[in-house]
C-alpha cells in the first residue's frame, strides 16, 4: 500500500506541493515571488512509461526544469543529453525547449534524485534522503521488468540510486563510463556519467565522445 501511495504521489508531482524540506519550499515560494511565470514546484519525471532505460540527474536547474516544468528542459545542461538520446533513438527531437514542443522519448525516462530546485544547485544530505522515498517510488516502478537500465548523471545520482535499493555505496564505487551489475535478480545494470553540466562540458570533464560511449554501451546491453 505504501508503494503504491507513494508511485501515484510521485506521479502527480506536477501538482503535488511537498513541504517537507523546509528549506527547499522556502527557496521555491520566494522564487516563484519572483518568477510568477516559472513552474517552481516539484518536477515529475517525464519520458515513456514502459521504459528501457531511466535516467536519474541531480536536481532541477533554476531557468530549466524549475522554469519549464520538465527535466533538462530549457537549460544548458538538456543540450548535450536530448542531442544525444535523439541521436541513439531514445528522442523524437534533438532539441528540448518547453513542455509542450512535441518531444517524446522512446524507451527511455528521465527524473531527478531531488525533485525541487535547491539554493546554488546543491541540495543538503538530508534533502537527498527525504526526497529519496519519491526516487525509490520510481525505481520500484521501474524495475518489475528484467533487461533494464539505470543511466546515473553524476554522484549525487549514483549514491541516491543505490540508497533507493538499499544497496552500500562502497561496494558500487562511481565513476565515469563504470557499468554495476545490481544483485536484484533481473539483470538491472547501473551505468555512471558525469553530469552534462555546463561545467563539464565546457571544462572538456565530459566531452560528446565520452558521452556517446556510455550510450554505446547502454543500447549494445538492452538494444
Amino acid at each position: 500500500m505504501l508503494h503504491n501511495a507513494l508511485t501515484q504521489q510521485c506521479n502527480n508531482l506536477s501538482t503535488f506541493d511537498c513541504t517537507q524540506c523546509p528549506r527547499l519550499s522556502g527557496f521555491l515560494q520566494s522564487v516563484k515571488t519572483k518568477h510568477p511565470n516559472y513552474h517552481a514546484r516539484p518536477v515529475s519525471a517525464f519520458g515513456d512509461i514502459n521504459p528501457k532505460l531511466l535516467i536519474i540527474g541531480l536536481a532541477p536547474g533554476m531557468h530549466g526544469a524549475n522554469r519549464t516544468g520538465r527535466p533538462f528542459t530549457g537549460d544548458y545542461a538538456g543540450i548535450l543529453l536530448y542531442r544525444t538520446l535523439h541521436q541513439f533513438g531514445f528522442a523524437t527531437r534533438p532539441e528540448s525547449v518547453a513542455a509542450n514542443d512535441g518531444l517524446q522519448l522512446l524507451g527511455c525516462r528521465i527524473t531527478n534524485a531531488v525533485k525541487c530546485l535547491p539554493p546554488e544547485n546543491k541540495p543538503m544530505p538530508q534533502e537527498i534522503k527525504q526526497c529519496n522515498q519519491y526516487l525509490t517510488a520510481e525505481i520500484n516502478e521501474f524495475v518489475q521488468h528484467d533487461g533494464m537500465a539505470i543511466l546515473a548523471l553524476g554522484t549525487v545520482a549514483h549514491q541516491a540510486t543505490l540508497m533507493s535499493l538499499q544497496l552500500k555505496l562502497k561496494d558500487y564505487p562511481f565513476g565515469h563510463g563504470a557499468m554495476h551489475h545490481l544483485p536484484l535478480g533481473n539483470g538491472l545494470k547501473l551505468y555512471d556519467s558525469y553530469h552534462c553540466s555546463r561545467y563539464n562540458t565546457q571544462t572538456k570533464r565530459l566531452t560528446a565522445e565520452m558521452f556517446e560511449k556510455v550510450f554505446d554501451n547502454i543500447v549494445a546491453a538492452i538494444k
